[in-house]
């Protein structure tokens, strides 16, 4: 009997009445991180150690089962399926789901993840599996991604060019993952810096579970003058910035690939550094995983599903209707529903 897959607040997995990623409050849901969009208030969650701690720190609740397993280590989710978790190199405790049924076979659920090396990130696992469901934002060729150690030495050479001129240097990164890892890369420059609270709070997690980062002010006004400030990009950074006097910005996002980033973000500088995989990652990681069904979500899943097929894979983009090739008609993906051998 195949698995049936619904795209439905998060993904739905009706046979073992388990979501993936939900974002609504629900019963029972796989969460693997701790960013907003992936997690919500259910009543039962299973993560990662880490997520867990990211979790109780970002949203926490009174009435909550918080089951935090292992990397690695296969354990019961109903009756008859189990449910082993994975590195996936997006963020620290950033977890694959592998959920295994007697009759449905081995389901693969990466939710966000790269396979790029990361100084605050477990690496990547590729476990082989019958169905994959992946995350592809970045699906398209253009996007692929230069080494973290090139990007982050024009990082750094542009917070000294910055401080060389009397500026203050503002790094714009999310406040769970980016703005760690960030920190992290400038551990060896020797640079003054100051982290938004957001940023420090979640700073603070990462070090309660071995992270090791150079040391930091939290931004407290006017004490971000004449260091590099580390900060989440939204209204209450923009409000304090005249605390710092004159500014150069700086946006670190695997959009800035395409140009026009620089100019839609508000920035002086935009450096393309992400925590989701490049498309030549993409390709790599189903390659290694060698499924039987690709079901891709989020950014350009329709067009890289596209890209597996012209490869020789069934593979398919979750809750679309999928243009066949040749005009051979549709794929009945509109309604959120699939089935996978």
């Amino acid at each position: 009997m195949a698995w049936e897959i619904v795209a439905e607040n998060g993904i739905w997995l009706p046979q073992i009445g388990w979501r993936l990623d939900a974002s609504r409050p629900t019963g029972q849901s796989f969460v693997s991180h701790a960013h907003f969009d992936h997690m919500g208030r259910h009543a039962e969650v299973v993560c990662s150690e880490p997520t867990a701690a990211l979790i109780s720190e970002r949203l926490p609740a009174k009435r909550r089962t918080l089951r935090a397993l292992p990397y690695a280590q296969t354990e019961a989710l109903t009756f008859d399926t189990t449910i082993t978790l994975y590195p996936a190199g997006h963020i620290l405790g950033s977890a694959q789901a592998l959920i295994e049924h007697a009759e449905h076979g081995r389901l693969l659920y990466t939710g966000d993840f790269k396979l790029r090396p990361s100084r605050t990130v477990e690496p990547c696992a590729t476990p082989s599996a019958d169905v994959l469901i992946m995350e592809t934002t970045f699906g398209l060729p253009r996007y692929d991604f230069p080494p973290n150690p090139t990007v982050f030495a024009e990082v750094a050479a542009f917070c000294r060019e910055t401080l060389r001129e009397g500026c203050t240097p503002v790094l714009y990164g999310y406040s769970l993952g980016r703005g760690q890892e960030i920190l992290s890369w400038l551990r060896e420059e020797d640079l003054p810096i100051v982290l938004h609270p957001a940023t420090a709070r979640m700073a603070a997690v990462y070090t309660q579970l071995g992270q090791a980062f150079p040391a930091y002010q939290i931004w407290e006004g006017t004490n971000g003058r004449g260091r590099v400030v580390i900060a989440p990009h939204g209204r209450d950074t923009s409000a304090k910035l005249a605390s710092l006097g004159p500014v150069r910005t700086a946006v670190l996002t695997g959009w800035a690939i395409d140009p026009a980033t620089r100019y839609r973000s508000g920035c002086d500088a935009a450096f393309p550094v992400s925590d989701h995989a490049g498309f030549r990652d993409l390709l790599t990681f189903v390659d290694q995983v060698r499924p039987q069904r690709v079901l891709t979500t989020h950014g350009f899943a329709a067009e890289f599903a596209r890209t597996l097929r012209e490869r020789g894979y069934d593979a398919w983009a979750l809750g679309q209707s999928n243009q066949m090739d040749l005009g051979l008609g549709l794929l009945d993906g509109g309604n959120g529903n699939q089935t996978a051998p």
